[in-house]
């Protein structure tokens, strides 16, 4: 391989030059030199003339070289497609109306030794894209501005929670007891300690011991792992938002979510009204709220709740094709028929209110109704957004829901909870009043670049062996 430089002097980017120059006359030329970098994407050989399509992280902008100006003139014209260069001339536009770079001298970057041929262009195939997800960035238009978003929306977030007086913190990722959340986790052993430890699949458990100890307002940004199946929405690692906020309850986090979710919206998107899979979803606050209860009469046409005869569920979610545990209540049955008969087809946007209980373990009791807890989730375009309820803060109801997961999980439920005593003793310090809420980023930025498939937002997405 060619020697190639330590570094090159870059002074603009193509979208400055685009729009710096855009009002510049057709054919005017200019003595302002710059260095622009970036992949070669289209070479056009003509004679004593050459035309190149310069790529950077902002846009375009094209380089024109001359015979008679440009150093290596015959080398520029061999560059391959894919190739990285750095150029450095006068702006110029061309009779044609490109604004270009008039190439003086030019330098070899990094040689593209795999081809980005036709065979790149516009590569649609899935597994293709996402195993070379280097190569999809540059051949599909729109990879890279969807995780640009994506950035932008972290980003986002913070500034918006640190406004409300929010404290970004850091909670382990190696759990020794799998909690936080209802889901099969990853187990990984520690040599040194000679014991087992967990992915975490939620950083809840860590997040309340800090407001336990005296922080009002916490959130993390972070990855979460749980060991399930691959699906258009579901990627064993994926990142989630988790916040805690004291002297709340739930009521406050339907304000903060449609605050949040709108305001993401309106200013990456420029507006809240989106379309999602062809459809209008208008995300302007208030959103509708709804309790699952309600939700479930009106899919269904029958009236169902939790005090519904646990027959007469078993019964309806059987006839819906689905499987039916004998060990279930009537909170889980209500769960189960909610999702096969109703979630689907909620478009929303909808705050599902008052879950049951018995699928509930972390969320306070509902003050209307001890079957129920005060738990919603945001449900937009057909698909969960996240999770939230008033927290559950007495020690002794906390340890008695544990050791019910614990009986769950040993008859071989892998998704239950284990007793976690770590987490007990804190809650017998005091924890006071305060509301949780999970919200998925990967799902909001489905949401705002209308994807269908989380692998399109995901740099390296999870992929089945490649055999």
């Amino acid at each position: 391989m060619a020697d190639v430089p330590y570094r090159f002097e870059r002074t603009a980017e193509a979208a400055q030059l685009q729009e710096r120059y855009a009002s510049l006359a057709d054919g005017a030329e200019t003595t302002d030199v710059v260095g622009v970098a970036g992949r070669v994407m289209l070479v056009r050989p003509q004679g004593k003339l050459a035309f190149a399509t310069l790529v950077d992280a902002s846009g375009s902008v094209q380089l024109f070289a001359l015979g008679a100006v440009t150093d290596d003139f015959e080398g520029f014209s061999k560059l391959s497609l894919g190739d990285w260069v750095g150029a450095t001339g006068p702006v110029v536009k061309t009779r044609k109306g490109e604004v270009s770079v008039q190439v003086r001298q030019w330098e070899l970057l990094a040689e593209a030794r795999r081809s980005f041929g036709d065979k790149w262009k516009g590569v649609t195939d899935t597994e293709t894209r996402f195993r070379q997800r280097e190569v999809d960035l540059w051949a599909n238009e729109g990879a890279r501005s969807v995780l640009a978003l994506r950035s932008r929306l972290v980003s986002l977030l913070r500034r918006r929670l640190e406004e409300r007086g929010f404290v970004e913190v850091e909670t382990p990722v190696l759990h020794p007891i799998p909690g936080g959340a209802l889901a099969k986790p990853f187990v990984t052993h520690h040599n040194a300690l000679d014991t087992d430890l967990y992915l975490r699949i939620a950083p809840e458990l860590y997040l309340k011991r800090l407001v336990v100890g005296g922080f009002d307002r916490v959130f993390e940004i972070g990855r979460v792992f749980r060991n399930e199946g691959l699906s258009p929405r579901h990627n064993p690692e994926f990142t989630m938002l988790e916040l805690y906020q004291a002297y709340a309850d739930y009521t406050d986090l339907l304000v903060l979510v449609e605050e949040l979710v709108s305001g993401a919206a309106r200013e990456l998107c420029g507006t809240t009204s989106l379309t999602y899979g062809g459809r209008p979803l208008e995300l302007e606050p208030p959103w509708r709220r709804a309790t699952m209860a309600e939700l479930v009469t009106e899919a269904t046409g029958e009236a169902a709740d939790v005090h519904t005869p646990v027959e007469e569920l078993r019964r309806r979610l059987a006839a819906t094709g689905a499987k039916v545990e004998t060990q279930w209540g009537a909170g889980k049955l209500l769960l189960e028929l909610y999702e096969k008969t109703t979630e689907p087809d909620l478009w929303g946007p909808v705050f599902v209110m008052d879950f049951p209980a018995e699928v509930s373990p972390l969320a306070r009791r509902h003050r209307g109704d001890p079957d129920l807890v005060e738990r919603f989730e945001p449900i937009v375009a057909g698909r969960e957004l996240g999770n939230a309820f008033s927290e559950l803060v007495d020690p002794d109801d906390q340890r008695r829901r544990f050791e019910a997961q614990a009986a769950a999980r040993a008859a071989g439920d892998e998704e239950a909870m284990a007793v976690d005593e770590d987490y007990l003793r804190a809650l017998e310090y005091g924890l006071p009043p305060t509301a949780g809420l999970g919200l998925g980023i990967d799902r909001m930025v489905m949401l705002l670049t209308d994807m269908a498939n989380i692998r399109e937002v995901i740099a390296f997405p999870t992929l089945r062996p490649d055999r």
